[in-house]
């Protein structure tokens, strides 16, 4: 199914005005199953929404999703979010590995927060949606973990459902491998149809025309750069299952861009969302400080991210000034990480921009840059960065970043410390980098700016010789 042309949105706010072109792309007319459609305008007949994050990721990647739920109607308290401890892959699934989960430790870890929430709600069903490794997890409780009985629905946003490569022979034994077991029996017919996905749950995946990473006919971006990987771009669909098209998009926009989030209101109420993000005036955040862990096995492994709370650290919050990125005044919050990771609630408002102060020993003083926030949130977790040696031989590391998009020098217009040309982004490949680094040999501290779409960061730059580092985080 391909995409048509969206309602028309509302802006934000004017400080905040997102155009998103991708919703020129967003569907319109796009029927539900067979199921009756749930209605977002009576909290009553909605049903819990639990959503699964991808592969290395954490639930703060699903923060404008959520904010675009509530603005179309659905209860805060129906929107539920699981954060896997260890969120990457093994390299084989069937071998333990330090900080790395299975595809059965994953599926559990779903398992466990669905019967939490339909025990908490009183619901009988619950909502799935998953982005990439997230699909695995829902579909592998859905069809082999008695999930089948609780799920109404099931939305799967770049599921590399056949695999980021099927090349017989080449690491089978990894859950990412569409010639190994694993994929091999997920995608097993399930009926004379040949369908491969099993019911009576309703399924939806979106996936991008030609733009997905990891749905490449060539292994580019698996470091085989000329190498089919028999895996094409519609590598992410499923037989028996919805399958909409969105041009254009990424691999995380199948799930966190404004098109993909009308694709899936409709597929679950039956209408077309009337709004994008309303804006609240006063609001309160929070979420949790992860860490980052060391493989003891692999004494070159690097660092790898965990979901686990990283108890001792400490966290300033400072309004900052939108048009230079300065501090105004002295911390709003300042809090002490404890054992449930938490650094919040923080009394804020949507007007106004922030610097995060994250500081721990063993890591960079990390100093991170936000837009502002429209609405509340209980998930803008964060993690401070480690600086390499060499990282420290700069007057300044700045490291701008998008978790929900890819920066696409085809599509996107994007500006950083005012220049076009952006480290490791290439134009005319398909877009697969969400962050970008660059030192700033200048001193002392001056400003630095991003600029991407219709957002806007400023910010600071910090003295890399004594552990500082500079974060500008986009959230569209």
């Amino acid at each position: 199914v391909a995409v048509g042309t969206p309602p028309r949105f509302p802006k934000i706010n004017d400080m905040r005005s997102q155009t998103f072109k991708m919703w020129r792309l967003a569907m319109t007319g796009l029927l539900t199953s067979a199921c009756a459609p749930l209605s977002p305008s009576h909290p009553s007949q909605q049903a819990p929404i639990v959503f699964v994050h991808g592969n290395g990721d954490s639930a703060a990647l699903w923060q404008t999703t959520l904010w675009r739920f509530e603005s179309n109607g659905w209860s805060h308290h129906l929107l539920h979010t699981l954060d896997v401890a260890y969120p990457l892959a093994r390299d084989a699934d069937d071998k333990p590995q330090a900080g790395r989960s299975s595809t059965k430790e994953h599926m559990q870890a779903l398992r466990a927060k669905v019967e939490a929430v339909l025990q908490e709600t009183g619901s009988k069903r619950v909502i799935l949606i998953g982005n990439s490794r997230g699909a695995y997890a829902i579909r592998n409780y859905i069809c082999n973990g008695g999930g089948s009985q609780w799920v109404s629905h099931a939305i799967l946003g770049g599921g590399p459902n056949h695999g980021v490569q099927a090349i017989p022979g080449l690491n089978d034994a990894n859950e990412f491998s569409g010639a190994g077991p694993f994929l091999k029996q997920l995608n097993a017919p399930k009926n004379a149809n040949g369908d491969e996905v099993c019911g009576p749950t309703q399924w939806m995946t979106i996936r991008s025309d030609n733009n997905d990473k990891f749905a490449q006919p060539d292994g580019l971006w698996l470091g085989m750069k000329g190498r089919p990987t028999f895996v094409g771009f519609e590598g992410p669909e499923l037989k028996g299952a919805l399958n909409v098209v969105i041009p254009k998009i990424d691999h995380r926009e199948t799930s966190f861009s404004p098109a993909a989030f009308a694709a899936s209101f409709q597929f679950i109420t039956g209408k077309a969302p009337e709004h994008n993000i309303l804006a609240q005036e006063h609001i309160e955040l929070n979420g949790k400080v992860f860490g980052l862990g060391v493989d003891p096995l692999k004494a070159d492994s690097g660092n790898f991210v965990n979901n686990l709370p990283l108890r001792g650290a400490k966290l300033k919050v400072y309004a900052i000034d939108t048009q230079t990125g300065q501090r105004q005044g002295h911390a709003e919050h300042a809090v002490t990480v404890q054992e449930d990771g938490h650094w919040g609630p923080f009394k804020a408002n949507s007007h106004t921009a922030y610097e995060f102060e994250l500081t721990m020993e063993g890591y960079a003083t990390t100093h991170i840059y936000r837009s502002p926030f429209a609405r509340s949130s209980n998930i803008i977790h964060m993690r401070p960065e480690r600086l390499a040696a060499a990282d420290r031989t700069t007057q300044a590391m700045v490291i701008w970043t998008r978790p929900r998009g890819y920066f696409d020098a085809s599509r996107d217009h994007m500006l950083l410390n005012g220049k076009t040309d952006i480290p490791g982004v290439i134009k005319g490949v398909s877009a697969g980098n969400s962050s970008a680094k660059i030192r700033i040999d200048e001193f002392p501290q001056r400003e630095v700016s991003a600029e991407f779409n219709s957002e806007k960061i400023k910010a600071l730059t910090w003295p890399a010789s004594q552990g500082h580092v500079t974060v500008l985080e986009l959230t569209y």
